[in-house]
């Protein structure tokens, strides 16, 4: 069977919708609520990124939550990402990891 380097992880964002609320929500703020809403808007500019550097943030992510590190173990890196990824293929998986690997 033929391998394919699809990775089938799709980046779901909303971040422009959501900057333009709290915009919003800033513009008619009281004093007491502005240094929140403009901490808010703070962490989300730090959410955004390309699709790639989103991409290696999730895996990063999952690899942490599974106490693997992808520069040490990368074997164990493409499993665990195979097994939260149903039907990812061996390549997309590595593809992945050197992506993750990249961003660490």
């Amino acid at each position: 069977m033929f391998s394919s380097r699809e990775t089938h992880l799709v980046v779901l964002r909303e971040l422009d919708v959501v900057r333009t609320a709290l915009r919003e929500a800033l513009a008619a703020a009281g004093p007491d609520e502005q240094r929140g809403l403009e901490r808010a808007l703070s962490v989300l500019d730090g959410l955004s990124g390309n699709e790639q550097q989103l991409k290696a943030k999730w895996v990063v992510g999952l690899l942490q939550h599974a106490g693997i590190d992808p520069r040490t173990e990368e074997m164990s890196a493409v499993r665990e990402l195979r097994r939260a990824i149903p039907g990812l293929g061996l390549a997309a998986a590595v593809d992945l990891v050197k992506q993750a690997n990249a961003a660490v």
